[in-house]
């Protein structure tokens, strides 16, 4: 089963929501994105500031200590001031010896981590190797990013003395709390965007489909047979124009080709006809003709079997005669339309009567019910299950040991069926699409009008005539009309 298409209408709709969706999906990526390239910056920046500081306070210490500025006298000149700078920027400050041991800390605790009491070989080897002397760790604890930095401590005379870390957390709740609220500020936004975008495509996508509706309804509504009209649409885009330009051409086109077929068409009907009516006219007349040259010739009024020949030859032309007046009234019956006349009938017993004509003994009747009331002509009616059935007859061929013709009627719904089916020759695949045509037969007499009066008959009330068919097997024809109707004309 294939996907319902969505519409014009539907597209324009979705496509705007969809980029306002994507378009906020991408901001918000991009704010994400920079709000944390940010909270990076911001922290790096802070960690150095602090770290420069924190120096020039120990330099200043350094430089006012009256002990000897030794390694080994770091816990000596820190004794009390390390705690002092520690409250001033509000850092932990650990100061270790060249070798990575501790020697002051400004953590008020009394256990310690091991981690915290000598530093790695890797620490050691990168402040001691790079030019700037400084390294910075991240890593991160309980769910928390710690920064920490090292570097060295010098004298006044440049002269490294220890390692200064300084522990650093990093503190995203401010980025965070701002961020959130800018997320929230921009989903608003985009939430009004998004219905300002669904009332904009409705008011486009209604603008564009109120054209293409227009030209879609003229477009079903043209018709061969009838005088078209044409597309008048004001203030329509370019692309509008130009369909709508195309349309009322191939109207005018289409005009001109109806008028030049319906007369081409007419013209051929007429000396088609005129060649059937002179061709089944001429049959007759040849032996006819041929009749009378004989008994004007053998005419010998001293005969003594003189009255035997007259009625030999008088039998003749009467029956050639009966054979153009049955010519005519079939023609006369196919071009006269149906009397349109509507009444009341059992359609189950019409269809008997029908069948009573008919003294073939393999003809079998059968009927749902002994009574289906419907609307139609009861002489059409007749003339229609009397083609049918003879049509089913005469497609037995003679070699047929057990031929057979069942007559159907039935009630489905609001209408009525009725079948003949036959175990006949069947319909070859060249001869079905034109087996309701005029003047079409497949038998060596009559004139081919029986179907064509009989599709003729059922239309005219709402009704319509199928068949199915196998060589060798038989076909069935089903007729199918509504109960209750308006006869057209």
């Amino acid at each position: 089963m294939s996907k319902k298409r969505l519409s014009l209408r539907a597209r324009i709709n979705l496509a705007m929501i969809l980029l306002v969706l994507v378009a906020s999906v991408l901001i918000a990526a991009v704010t994400i994105y920079q709000y944390s390239e940010e909270a990076k910056e911001y922290h790096t920046e802070r960690l150095e500031r602090k770290e420069k500081a924190i120096k020039q306070s120990i330099n200043f210490v350094i430089g006012e200590t009256t002990y000897p500025v030794t390694t080994e006298n770091i816990p000596l000149i820190f004794k009390d001031e390390i705690f002092e700078i520690d409250a001033i920027h509000n850092l932990q400050i650990n100061l270790y010896d060249l070798e990575g041991q501790l020697l002051k800390s400004s953590k008020r605790t009394i256990q310690r981590d091991s981690s915290d009491l000598c530093l790695d070989a890797e620490i050691l080897n990168t402040l001691s190797n790079t030019l700037e002397h400084r390294y910075v760790v991240k890593n991160k604890v309980a769910g928390q990013t710690f920064q920490s930095s090292y570097s060295y401590i010098m004298d006044e005379k440049f002269k490294t003395l220890g390692i200064l870390n300084l522990p650093y957390l990093e503190n995203d709740d401010f980025f965070n709390k701002e961020l959130k609220e800018f997320l929230m500020r921009l989903a608003y936004a985009y939430l009004v965007l998004i219905l300002v975008a669904i009332i904009i495509a409705y008011f486009i996508s209604k603008y564009i489909t109120k054209s293409l509706r227009t030209i879609s309804d003229k477009m079903n509504e043209t018709r061969l047979e009838k005088r078209n009209k044409k597309i008048q649409i004001e203030s329509s885009s370019e692309e509008i124009e130009t369909l709508v330009n195309s349309y009322n051409s191939m109207i005018d086109e289409l005009e001109a080709s109806a008028v030049v077929l319906a007369t081409n068409e007419r013209e051929q009907a007429w000396r088609e006809m005129a060649k059937q009516v002179a061709h089944e006219i001429k049959n007759p007349l040849t032996p006819m003709r041929l009749t009378v040259q004989s008994f004007q010739r053998k005419f010998n009024p001293e005969d003594e079997n003189i009255h035997k020949k007259v009625d030999e030859y008088s039998n003749t032309l009467i029956q050639q005669i009966d054979t153009m007046s049955s010519i005519a009234s079939a023609f006369s019956n196919f071009a006269k339309m149906p009397a349109q006349k509507s009444e009341n009938l059992n359609v189950v017993h019409i269809v008997k009567l029908a069948l009573d004509i008919f003294n073939e003994d393999y003809i079998a009747f059968y009927s749902e019910t002994e009574e289906i009331i419907a609307k139609f002509d009861r002489t059409q009616l007749i003339r229609v299950v009397t083609n049918l059935v003879k049509n089913g007859i005469q497609a037995i061929p003679d070699t047929n040991e057990n031929p057979k013709i069942n007559v159907r009627v039935f009630s489905e719904g609001e209408n009525v069926n009725i079948t003949i089916e036959d175990n006949g020759s069947g319909i070859n695949e060249e001869t079905k699409d034109k087996i309701f045509e005029p003047k079409f037969t497949t038998k060596s007499s009559g004139m081919g009008l029986g179907l064509a009066m009989v599709k003729n008959i059922v239309e005219t009330y709402n009704g319509s005539i199928t068949f199915t068919t196998q060589l060798g097997k038989g076909t069935v024809f089903r007729v199918t009309f509504p109960k209750s109707q308006t006869i057209s004309v």
